[in-house]
């Protein structure tokens, strides 16, 4: 979908490409999520852990997610459920509001004629004039749901209450009794009658 210059322009924006690498619709949708988000919440980037977010996908869209809203996997914070879906969680600890954002599924629908313009491009038939005409639809229908803001692009679910994840534990480092390695206390399991870390348990279970 073609993305908007008014995004594009926007310093937060360009923060969020600089960390991904590229722009690419993913990045944006991750990005409107989290100002969507951070909005609706009243909070501003974290810190610590004042606020989370939970993504159910691990696609470019939670890079703009981290760098928008301070939640990341090193502060404990940022939590991934691999759904497969465009769907996103964020929360605030000190008001114990949360929100959660479900992409629309006719965000990217192509209306027939563009849709029939795209596959004359692709196949290397189109006139100038249909080229011309393609691009002109294309970059339309960017700058018309652009243009309603991020709350067009998303389902949105109100939880007043929402139940946080416990804060992020800071434990003693052991080695596993097999490998030697140092690994964390709580990230330990027992196997055997002894105190070993995931990958040995892995391998002694085969």
């Amino acid at each position: 979908m073609y993305i908007p210059e008014s995004i594009r322009s926007r310093d937060d924006y360009k923060a969020c490409v600089k960390f991904h690498g590229h722009t690419c619709m993913g990045l944006t949708i991750g990005y409107l999520a989290a100002t969507l988000a951070l909005s609706l919440l009243a909070e501003a980037r974290a810190e610590d852990e004042e606020v989370i977010a939970v993504v159910e996908n691990d696609a470019c869209c939670c890079d703009a997610i981290q760098v928008l809203t301070g939640c990341t996997f090193g502060k404990g914070n940022f939590f991934h459920l691999d759904y497969g879906k465009m769907a996103f969680t964020f929360g605030s600890r000190s008001t114990k509001r949360g929100v959660r954002l479900l992409l629309r599924n006719d965000i990217f629908h192509i209306p027939e004629r563009e849709k029939y313009l795209a596959e004359k491009i692709s196949s290397n038939i189109s006139s100038d004039s249909e080229l011309k005409e393609y691009e002109q639809l294309y970059e339309a229908r960017g700058e018309d749901l652009f243009s309603r803001g991020a709350e067009s692009f998303f389902d949105v679910e109100q939880i007043a209450n929402l139940e946080l994840p416990k804060k992020a534990v800071i434990a003693q480092s052991v080695a596993c009794a097999d490998c030697g390695e140092m690994v964390m206390k709580t990230k330990l399991l027992e196997k055997n009658r002894r105190t070993v870390c995931r990958s040995c348990a892995t391998h002694l279970d085969n």
